[in-house]
C-alpha cells in the first residue's frame, strides 16, 4: 500500500490551515507527509487549490496538470484534488483531467481520509502539523462570506458565512500554544461578521480578548476585515491588551462613490473616511492594511482621481492594490462590461503603487532611532529576519539583524531591537534585549 503523500497547496492561509488538519490526520494514520515539496515525490499527491482569481485558476490547472502526466508515467499511483478550484469547478474538472483519482470541494476533503481506508480522528480535530515556523499560526474563524460583492467569486465558491464556535477556536488556540505557537494570525473571509450566525450578534470583540486571556498568547493580528458595520468595540480591545497588535487588515477597494456603489460595498466615500478616522483615534499608532482594485467597469479618470488622493490623505502603512479581473458568475461579469482597456489599467495600478512606495518609505523612515519589539523567524545569509508587531508573515515589511553583530539573536523569540536604518519596505536594526515573554 502507497505510505507516502506530498501535499501541494496553492491560494491563500485559509487553505494552509486545511492542509496542516489534513496532514495531521494522515500522520497519524501511518502516512509520510512532505508539504510543498520542490519535485513532489511521494507514491500520492493531493493539491489543495485555489479558485479566486484566473491567475490562481491556472496555477492550480497547470499543477494538476504536471502531477497527472507523473501519474501517466508510472511515476505517482494516485492523485486527489481539493479546495476552492475543485469546489467551483467540480464537473469540468472531472471531464478535462480524468487522471485524477478523485476531486473534493472546499467542505468535504476530510473524507480524503476514508478513500485511504482511514477515518477522520475527531480527537485529533485541533491537531496541526505547522507548515509555517513554529512560533506562529494562522487560526481560521469561520468560512463563507455573505457580502456578495459584485466583483468577487469567493461565496460562489464558499457559501454562507459560517462562525466557528467561540470556545472550539479557544481550544485549538490553547492546543498551539501548548505547541510552542507564540503568535496568531486570526483569519476569515470577513471576520468582522463572526457570531452573527450563531450568537446573533457579532462576537469578534469577545472572542479576541478571550484568545488575548490565554497564557502563551504573545501576539494576535487581524486580517480581512470587511467596512461596513464595522465592530468599534474591537478597536477598545486593540487598544487595552498589550497583546493584540496594533495591526488591522481591511480591504475597501476603492473610494468613488459611483464605483463603491456597483461593487455593491454597502458604505459610502464619506462613511469611509469616517471610519478611517475613527479607527486612528480609538487605537493611536495602529498600522492599516488594505487592498484597492483599479480598472472596474465603468471607472474612470475622475474615479481614479479620486482614489489616488484617498491613499494620499489615509496614508496606509501597508497597501496592496491589483487590476479587476472578470470572473465568470460574479455579479459584475453578467451586469457590466469590462470596458477598461488593460494598458489603462496597468498605468493606474503603476501610478497608485507609486503613491504607496513613497508613503511607505516615509513610513519606515519614521521608525529610525524607535526601540521596537521583534520576533525573529528565521535567518538569512548574513541576517537573520523578523517582524515588528506591524508585520504579518510573508505580505508585510521585515526587519533585517545582521548576525554578525548580534550573536544572541534565536529564532522563534522576541527581541527589543533598535532600528538604524530603513529602505522603502525594510529596516535593519540591532539588538538591545532578548526575552521571550511579552513585558
Amino acid at each position: 500500500m502507497p505510505r507516502s503523500i506530498d501535499i501541494i497547496t496553492l491560494g491563500c492561509s485559509k487553505n494552509l490551515v486545511d492542509s496542516e488538519h489534513l496532514i495531521a490526520q494522515l500522520e497519524a494514520a501511518g502516512y509520510s507527509v512532505t508539504h510543498d515539496a520542490e519535485e513532489p515525490k511521494g507514491d500520492i499527491a493531493v493539491v489543495n487549490t485555489c479558485g479566486f482569481i484566473a491567475d490562481a485558476q491556472e496555477e492550480s490547472i497547470n499543477t494538476i496538470l504536471k502531477l497527472a502526466q507523473r501519474k501517466v508515467d508510472g511515476k505517482l499511483q494516485r492523485l486527489f484534488v481539493m479546495g476552492c478550484l475543485s469546489q467551483r469547478f467540480l464537473n469540468e474538472l472531472k471531464q478535462e483531467i480524468p487522471e485524477v483519482d478523485k476531486f473534493y470541494g472546499k467542505f468535504d476533503w476530510n473524507l480524503l481520509l476514508e478513500d485511504l481506508g482511514n477515518n477522520w480522528q475527531e480527537d485529533l480535530r485541533h491537531h496541526r502539523r505547522l507548515t509555517t515556523p513554529g512560533h506562529y499560526a494562522y487560526v481560521k474563524i469561520s468560512e463563507g462570506c455573505n457580502r456578495h460583492c459584485s466583483y468577487c467569486a469567493i461565496p460562489l465558491m464558499t457559501g454562507h458565512h459560517k462562525s466557528r464556535p467561540m470556545e472550539d477556536i479557544l481550544e485549538e488556540v490553547r492546543y498551539l500554544v501548548s505547541k510552542g505557537v507564540k503568535e496568531f494570525q486570526v483569519i476569515a473571509q470577513e471576520l468582522t461578521y463572526h457570531g452573527l450566525d450563531l450568537y446573533h450578534e457579532c462576537r469578534i470583540a469577545e472572542l479576541v480578548e478571550q484568545m488575548a486571556d490565554i497564557e502563551g498568547v504573545e501576539w494576535i493580528r487581524l486580517h480581512y476585515a470587511y467596512p461596513t458595520d464595522f465592530p468599534m468595540d474591537l478597536l477598545r480591545v486593540m487598544n487595552r491588551r498589550p497583546n493584540v497588535c496594533k495591526y488591522l487588515d481591511i480591504a475597501l477597494q476603492h473610494i468613488s462613490d459611483d464605483i463603491l456603489s456597483d461593487m455593491r460595498r454597502n458604505i459610502t466615500k464619506e462613511e469611509t473616511y469616517r471610519l478611517i478616522e475613527n479607527i486612528r483615534k480609538e487605537v493611536p499608532g495602529i498600522h492599516l492594511r488594505t487592498t484597492l482594485m483599479v480598472g472596474y467597469p465603468g471607472e474612470t479618470e475622475e474615479d481614479f482621481a479620486e482614489l489616488c488622493e484617498f491613499v494620499k490623505w489615509a496614508r496606509f502603512e501597508r497597501m496592496g492594490a491589483f487590476a479587476y479581473s472578470e470572473e465568470a458568475g460574479t455579479y459584475s461579469a453578467q451586469h457590466h462590461k469590462d470596458d477598461v482597456p488593460e494598458e489603462t489599467k496597468q498605468a493606474r495600478l503603476s501610478k497608485l503603487m507609486r503613491i504607496q512606495q513613497g508613503i511607505s518609505a516615509d513610513v519606515q523612515a519614521d521608525k529610525i532611532g524607535k526601540e521596537l519589539r521583534v520576533m525573529i523567524d528565521r535567518r538569512e545569509g548574513e541576517y537573520f529576519v523578523g517582524r515588528t508587531e506591524y508585520d504579518s508573515p510573508e505580505v508585510d515589511p521585515e526587519v533585517l539583524i545582521p548576525v554578525s553583530e548580534n550573536p544572541q539573536a534565536k529564532v522563534g523569540c522576541f527581541h527589543c531591537c533598535q532600528i538604524d536604518s530603513a529602505e522603502d519596505f525594510d529596516l535593519y536594526a540591532h539588538i538591545i534585549q532578548s526575552y521571550n515573554t511579552h513585558e
